[in-house]
C-alpha cells in the first residue's frame, strides 16, 4: 500500500512538473516571442518531456483506481519515454551545454534537462515493469528517433531551421560529420535501451508483483 502510494505521489509530481515546465515555456515565452508551435515541438526534448509527464499521468491515475499495467503494449511506451528521457540528459550534457536551444528559461531547463532524466530513471528502477520486455520491443524504441532525425533534417534543409547544432551542416563542417554523429547518437540510443530493457527484466523478475506475460522473441 505505501509503495502503491508513493508511486501515485510521485508520477503525480514529476507529470505535473514535467508538463508544466513544457507548458511554461510554449505559452510564456515561445509563443509570445512569435516562434511558431511547430519549431517548438521540433525539439526532442520537448516530446521526450510531454511524453513521459503523460506517461506518469496514466500510470498514476491506473494506480489510484486500483489497475496497473494492463498489457505489455502499456510496458512497452513507459520504457520508450525512460530510454527518450535519459537520452535527452546524456545528449545536453555531452553535446549542449553551452549551445541557446529556443531561448530556454533557465529553470525549465534544469527540469528537462536533470530533473525528469532522473526521476525517469528512479521510476523505472523502484517500481519495474510488470511485463516482461522484449529484445524486438527495444529494438522499436528507436524507430522514433530515427524518424525524427530524418525529419529534423529534411525540414532543416528546406526551411533554414535546425533544433540542434549537430544536425546542421553549416555549424559542424558538412553532412558526413552530421552523419557521423547521427550514427554515434543511433548506437548510443541502442546500448541504452538494450540497458534498460535489462534492468526492468531484471528488477521485475525479483518483484512478486511481476505478471506471466506471453513469451516474445
Amino acid at each position: 500500500m505505501i509503495s502503491r502510494i508513493a508511486s501515485i505521489v510521485f508520477r503525480l509530481f514529476f507529470a505535473a512538473l514535467s508538463l508544466g515546465a513544457v507548458g511554461w515555456q510554449l505559452f510564456a515565452i515561445h509563443l509570445p516571442g512569435g516562434q511558431s508551435v511547430v519549431d517548438f515541438f521540433s525539439y526532442f526534448t520537448n516530446l521526450g518531456n510531454v511524453l513521459l509527464g503523460v506517461v506518469f499521468l496514466i500510470g498514476a491515475v491506473r494506480l489510484a483506481r486500483g489497475r496497473t499495467e494492463a498489457s505489455t503494449a502499456d510496458a512497452a511506451v513507459r520504457g520508450a519515454a525512460v530510454v527518450y528521457i535519459v537520452f535527452i540528459g546524456i545528449v545536453y550534457s555531452a553535446l549542449l551545454g553551452d549551445a541557446q536551444l529556443g531561448g530556454l528559461t533557465p529553470w525549465v531547463n534544469v527540469v528537462c534537462h536533470f530533473v525528469m532524466p532522473i526521476a525517469g530513471v528512479v521510476d523505472w528502477l523502484v517500481w519495474p515493469p510488470l511485463r516482461r520486455i522484449a529484445l524486438s520491443t527495444a529494438l522499436w524504441w528507436l524507430v522514433f528517433p530515427a524518424v525524427y532525425t530524418v525529419g529534423s533534417l529534411v525540414r532543416g534543409a528546406v526551411t533554414g531551421f535546425y533544433p540542434y547544432p549537430f544536425f546542421h551542416p553549416g555549424v559542424v563542417g558538412g553532412y558526413p560529420r552530421v552523419a557521423l554523429y547521427c550514427i554515434a547518437m543511433l548506437v548510443g540510443l541502442l546500448a541504452l535501451a538494450l540497458l534498460v530493457r535489462w534492468a526492468g527484466n531484471a528488477l521485475g523478475a525479483r518483484s512478486e508483483r511481476r505478471l506471466e506475460a506471453v513469451p516474445q522473441c
